[in-house]
């Protein structure tokens, strides 16, 4: 007979944007919360991220001309995860976006301007400040008067009745000393996932080695490790891959403003020879695959004074200025000075781009097919005015969006498909959503969606 320490409703683990989202709904449905965060702060990746959400039909869109749809956004999560992805969670999601986005704006949340990303087919990133978002999950929690908030706490163990049995708590540290909380209603996993565990990364995807292993400083698969103790299954552990962009500066030095792509706004990724070598309209995470098969897996991503002066300001991933002045961009008058700053054939540089300007005059991309910015949306560009820019890019492993099998209530799944009584889970280390590759701003997305899904799952047990 366990001797529990403590006792509550539910108890939440991990205190990034699913846990906080979990333990609001579990709250609002009368349960009294433990969060439980092992790092000194909460954030977890969540605030390293760019802050992009995935939304259709929303009324920036509409502002803004654009036309997407609930249909729309289905197919392009659909052909993203290359149909390897659950439909009954895409579906899900697709169900619950516009209300989610609707409640984030409900609870003072400010999204900037509309962007076109990675596999969309039409733009629909709604970029925000991530950590504002999170301090404000966390002010709203500590308002609610239910939700008790541990830090340097680490989740250990989960505990069941019986062996095989309903999970009923779960042993922990907490300030220093172990502690047995049982949870009177369910427990719910939002313990991101594992890209700074390099052995479970090697274990997976040895391939994604020469990348950069990133992400929140407490992300080494806890969550999954301990459902897995308990019999759950997994999905998408081979998906994994890094995101294209990522500095290589990042290996030794700390940042969350890493990943630039100014390949979205027209320019082209180069390797150390001065070639392209991929469409560069892919998916970042497709984009990451392919530069590590590049001399010393690096690129440069190539592009000129127009492109610079398209970027969004305050926009992680398109913030080209800030990131110039960190003096992480090469700049040149010519290409061929551009060329000697980054070690690459001045001649072979310079055909390679006249080459891409004719295609773009033509039309038609002869080497790689190219037909638009991102996933066939947007038109090219010439990269032909002076100055020129180019920045050094690698793969980084920032998140891993793979893990525990999970139903459309976030009900964790044994490996025979059956659920794990009183265990949730919710974010990073769902598996099953993503298929193979990741459409930008669905993850945050599937964060809330799901999060709050599973907090008032586990109120309601």
């Amino acid at each position: 007979m366990t001797q529990w320490t403590r006792e509550t409703d539910v108890i939440v683990i991990g205190g990034g944007l699913a846990g906080y989202c979990a333990a609001l709904e579990a709250a609002a449905a009368n349960a009294n919360v433990v969060l439980l965060e092992k790092q000194p702060q909460v954030g977890g990746s969540s605030v390293l991220s760019g802050g992009f959400f995935a939304f259709a039909g929303t009324d920036l869109q509409k502002a803004a001309g654009i036309a997407d749809s609930n249909e729309r956004l289905f197919d392009d999560l659909r052909k993203a995860g290359a149909g390897e992805n659950d439909e009954k969670l895409l579906k899900v999601y697709v169900e619950h976006q516009l209300a989610t986005y609707e409640w984030l704006k409900s609870i003072g949340v400010k999204f900037r301007a509309v962007e076109l990303s990675s596999a969309q087919s039409v733009p629909r990133t709604h970029p925000l400040d991530p950590q504002a978002l999170i301090d404000r999950l966390r002010a709203m929690a500590d308002k609610a008067g239910r939700i008790t908030t541990q830090l340097d706490a680490p989740a250990l163990r989960l505990l069941q009745d019986e062996p095989g049995g309903r999970v009923t708590g779960v042993k922990a540290t907490i300030n220093g000393k172990p502690e047995m909380i049982a949870a009177r209603r369910g427990v719910v996993l939002a313990a991101g996932g594992f890209s700074r565990n390099v052995a479970m990364l090697k274990q997976y995807v040895p391939n994604q080695a020469a990348g950069v292993s990133y992400g929140g400083a407490g992300n080494m698969g806890d969550g999954i490790r301990m459902a897995c103790a308990l019999g759950a299954g997994v999905r998408d552990m081979g998906y994994i891959k890094g995101t294209f962009g990522y500095h290589p500066n990042a290996r030794t030095q700390e940042g969350r403003d890493w990943t630039k792509l100014p390949v979205y706004r027209g320019g082209i990724a180069v390797n150390r020879l001065g070639r392209r070598y991929v469409d560069e309209s892919k998916s970042y995470k497709l984009l990451g695959d392919a530069v590590l098969e590049q001399p010393g897996a690096i690129a440069y991503q190539v592009f000129d004074q127009t492109i610079m002066d398209g970027a969004s300001d305050g926009v992680p991933p398109f913030d080209f200025r800030s990131t110039q002045r960190r003096g992480l961009v090469f700049e040149a008058p010519t290409l061929a000075e551009l060329a000697a700053k980054i070690g690459v054939d001045a001649k072979q540089l310079e055909a390679t781009v006249a080459r891409y300007n004719e295609f773009v005059a033509k039309g038609v991309d002869e080497d790689f097919g190219r037909d638009g910015l991102s996933t066939h949306y947007g038109k090219l560009v010439k990269i032909e005015r002076a100055p020129f820019y180019a920045y050094p890019s690698t793969s980084g492993i920032i998140a891993t969006y793979c893990g525990l099998t999970v139903d459309a209530d976030a009900r964790v799944l044994n490996v025979f498909g059956e659920p794990i009584a009183g265990l949730y889970a919710a974010g990073e280390l769902m598996g099953g959503f993503h298929g193979i590759s990741y459409m930008t701003g669905s993850a945050l997305g599937k964060a809330v969606i799901f999060g709050r899904i599973a907090g008032r799952r586990a109120a309601a047990a």
